[in-house]
């Protein structure tokens, strides 16, 4: 019998990072042509990143010194210390602006990327049975491994993309809209830094490897959805209040919890690989 040069990869456990590529991008192709699915994606990470603060914030900064900012700005008296020492602004306005950028809109970061990149994870697999390709991907020369890993990659991106973009511009409408009352250009601070570059990402990964393990498993994409739907809520609560504690300065504590976090999904990520076999790729294995 012949053994080629893929059976000996298979059996040596060796690991081709271009076969992770050409899965990723196969899937990131799809997911361009697919205007159902990325035209609603882009106006949820418009309505949430532009529109909303954009109407939010113009109003308050030019609403003037009335009584509804007065009521505002002192209910900024039940922030917690560290978040009220934060706080710029010599005007009613200015401090109520300032509050609102950088604390009321926290979940923004945390809800849009988690939403995109599940409603992608929970498809990415099950997907491939429904479009009758499962069977080609199975017999292709990439390894269960690279097939997981690319699948993974291809939906962190449109999360990640999305976050940039819309971070970036929510940011550009801070400054010109708040930077005027409170002395200057300042967002993002350096809290949000932490929180996108720290705490979203682990928990980001976290909410993936549950959802490419359900997409393996369940036997339609209607079932992925709703089974990522009751993974992704849990954790957006928990990565909102973890987001809500590094805005507020609570110290080393999110730097611990964002260290936990990594752990665990490292551990997740790995535990999730063994979830996508060839057996489910061809509708064989059973469901959840």
């Amino acid at each position: 019998m012949t053994i080629t040069l893929t059976d000996r990869r298979r059996r040596a456990g060796s690991f081709d990072w271009g076969q992770v590529r050409t899965v990723a991008r196969t899937d990131l192709k799809q997911l361009v042509q697919a205007k159902d699915f990325w035209l609603p994606m882009m106006i949820l990470g418009s309505f949430f990143f532009i529109i909303i603060p954009t109407i939010l914030l113009v109003t308050i900064t030019r609403i003037g010194d009335v009584q509804v900012v007065g009521q505002i700005s002192q209910a900024l008296d039940a922030l917690p210390q560290s978040a009220q020492e934060q706080i710029r602004g010599t005007t009613p306005e200015g401090q109520t602006a300032y509050a609102l950028a950088v604390f009321l809109f926290a979940p923004v970061a945390v809800i849009v990327p988690l939403t995109i990149s599940t409603a992608v994870g929970a498809a990415t697999i099950v997907g491939e049975r429904e479009r009758g390709t499962g069977e080609f991907l199975a017999h292709s020369p990439a390894g269960v491994r690279e097939i997981y890993l690319g699948k993974l990659i291809a939906s962190l991106i449109p999360g990640y993309v999305t976050t940039a973009v819309g971070f970036g511009a929510y940011s550009l409408i801070v400054n010109l809209t708040v930077g005027p009352e409170v002395g200057g250009w300042f967002f993002p601070t350096f809290q949000w830094w932490v929180m996108i570059l720290w705490v979203l990402p682990p928990f980001l990964a976290i909410c993936l490897s549950l959802v490419l393990r359900l997409s393996a498993k369940v036997r339609s994409t209607a079932a992925a959805q709703q089974a990522s739907g009751l993974v992704s809520l849990p954790l957006i609560m928990i990565a909102y209040s973890q987001s809500t504690g590094v805005l507020f300065g609570a110290g080393y504590l999110p730097y611990i919890l964002g260290g936990l976090a990594w752990v665990l999904a490292i551990v997740s990520l790995t535990r999730g690989m063994r979830s996508v076999t060839r057996s489910r790729l061809l509708g064989v294995a059973g469901g959840i």
